[in-house]
């Protein structure tokens, strides 16, 4: 059976960080736009307090995350347990995308040491704390984390304006055609 949370307690926080992944879902306001799951690795989570917590974009192959967040600021966490005990945490609430030109940006970074570039953070106002059985989710076992996408974004032979660029051009709207990144 379900239950429900106050606060992003000790016990929660700690399954949290115990996961290897998270799921994030979005979607448009208009009911013909494309609902939005994203899975999320890395060390690329955190929990800033007891409702409000962040993650990490580092970058990708779609800007929907931060365009529906723009547009509406819904949004739900999933985190699964692939090992250990079964049991499924989901977040909900309101989320804002803060993007790598905003002067909130570098604060947040600190909280993710071990990266040095991300097109945004996304900060979550949680306004529901569930958990659930899990019982229906496989079990699984981490090898390890995929070097590609940090490569990519970390890459030192691209100057910051360069790969600012690339995501105001590659990242400007939505496949629904929201907006995306833009300058500040």
């Amino acid at each position: 059976m379900s239950k429900l949370y106050e606060e992003i307690d000790d016990k929660i926080k700690a399954f949290i960080d115990a996961q290897k992944m998270f799921f994030v879902a979005t979607a448009p306001l208009n009911s013909d736009g494309h609902v939005n799951v994203s899975p999320k690795g890395y060390d690329s989570f955190a929990v800033l307090g007891p409702r409000h917590v962040a993650w990490l974009d580092v970058g990708g192959s779609g800007i929907e995350t931060l365009a529906h967040l723009k547009e509406n600021g819904r949004v739900c966490l999933m985190f699964c347990a692939f090992d250990g005990s079964a049991l499924i945490v989901r977040l909900h609430g309101q989320g804002e995308a803060v993007q790598f030109d905003d002067p909130r940006f570098p604060a947040l970074l600190a909280h993710f040491p071990e990266f040095d570039r991300a097109r945004a953070i996304m900060v979550m106002e949680v306004t529901r704390i569930s958990d659930s059985c899990g019982w229906g989710v496989p079990v699984y076992e981490f090898r390890e984390e995929r070097a590609q996408l940090r490569r990519y974004a970390d890459n030192p032979a691209k100057s910051a304006e360069d790969w600012a660029e690339k995501y105001y051009t590659a990242n400007a709207k939505s496949i629904d055609g929201l907006p995306g990144m833009e300058r500040v």
